[in-house]
């Protein structure tokens, strides 16, 4: 299985030719690990290196990396998109990043293969709900297990990712790009404005963040509005709910910069780049504590951390103490700097260069 020729001289400091494959990319899902996916590309393309993305998305306008497409269609498209990537020519490449799907890639094809966990699909699979969603989450779990099995080194998002892999000892957390996603003074909205960034439905909790803030905060603060970054939102969302659909680049960084507090309050969350994304921007934040968002906080002390049960009053309480947004802000955009995209390029390159399995 693990058929690899010696180390020779292609890992040393002249610029890699990067293949990375995502399934997801920001041009047709709008899945967290496509956008990471997006950004870590454009920033290695930025450094001097050569980097193509295999992906089952088309690419993505202005983009300054290759990009080579896997047309699919049908069901089961991920664990086919898996076994299509077993005929794609690698051996120019001198790393191969994966993001998954790449359990099947256990012939040596690059001198050098990492594998990123942007999360677990068993932990995921004790959140999600119907059966059908859980067995595919289970074997998705199967097959995250083989690829840390397959590549020569393989990293985690967070901490508590490892739970399911012990063997795993690497953590690289996502990054975001600082210079898009930073405080802006003089935005603000004159009235208590919560932001809410995923889906209505499914783990992300969406709706249940707007029916809380329809029973809840809106009776003890009138004016208060949620703003929600959402596709999936019935026509009548609640009293004091605005929906914004699907943002630019652009009017997503202004509208952290306009709101008090960030809110995504997810089931699970194996990172969670929205939460860094907002303390980045100055914007406190509030959530239920997933995975993501305990280690984002850090356990709570750069963010709140509320059951669902008291999410309402939490908020109420947040909105209404000046002193402590502030110090919320604070806390989060010291905290943002230990997740900007440039720490994060630093860490993969390293190990790019690395020689080994780890």
């Amino acid at each position: 299985m693990d058929d690899r020729p010696p180390d020779d001289h292609r890992l040393d400091d002249r610029p890699l030719r990067i293949a990375m494959i995502s399934y997801y990319l920001p041009s047709g899902s709008k899945i967290g690990v496509g956008y990471q996916v997006h950004e870590l590309a454009t920033e290695f393309a930025r450094r001097g290196h050569t980097v193509d993305v295999f992906s089952e998305c088309p690419p993505v306008k202005g983009a300054r990396y290759g990009h080579h497409r896997i047309h699919l269609d049908g069901p089961l498209r991920t664990f086919r998109f898996a076994t299509r990537l077993r005929h794609a020519d690698l051996s120019s490449y001198d790393v191969l990043h994966a993001h998954g799907d790449d359990y099947w890639l256990w012939r040596r094809r690059v001198p050098r293969h990492v594998r990123t966990l942007h999360g677990s699909c068993f932990e995921e699979a004790l959140h999600i709900k119907g059966l059908k969603e859980k067995a595919r989450m289970i074997l998705l779990g199967f097959s995250e297990v083989l690829a840390t099995r397959v590549a020569d080194v393989t990293v985690a998002v967070s901490p508590a990712t490892l739970r399911w892999t012990p063997w795993v000892h690497n953590v690289i957390p996502n990054g975001i790009d600082t210079s898009r996603f930073h405080p802006r003074s003089g935005l603000s909205t004159p009235h208590p404005t919560v932001l809410f960034v995923g889906t209505w439905g499914g783990r992300k909790r969406g709706g249940e963040l707007a029916r809380i803030f329809s029973e809840q905060v809106r009776p003890a603060i009138p004016d208060a509005e949620l703003l929600m970054v959402t596709q999936d939102a019935p026509a009548d969302p609640g009293d004091g709910v605005t929906v914004l659909g699907r943002l630019s680049d652009a009017e997503l960084e202004e509208a952290y910069a306009k709101a008090w507090v960030f809110c995504l309050p997810s089931s699970y969350e194996g990172f969670g780049i929205p939460y860094v994304e907002a303390m980045a921007s100055g914007l406190p934040v509030v959530s239920a504590p997933n995975i993501g968002a305990r280690y984002v906080t850090g356990e709570g002390r750069y963010g709140v951390l509320s059951s669902m049960g008291e999410l309402g009053s939490t908020l109420v309480e947040v909105l209404q103490d000046r002193e402590r947004l502030a110090e919320l802000a604070a806390a989060g955009l010291a905290r943002s700097k230990e997740f900007s995209l440039t720490r994060v390029a630093d860490a993969y390159e390293e190990l790019y260069r690395t020689r080994g399995r780890g």
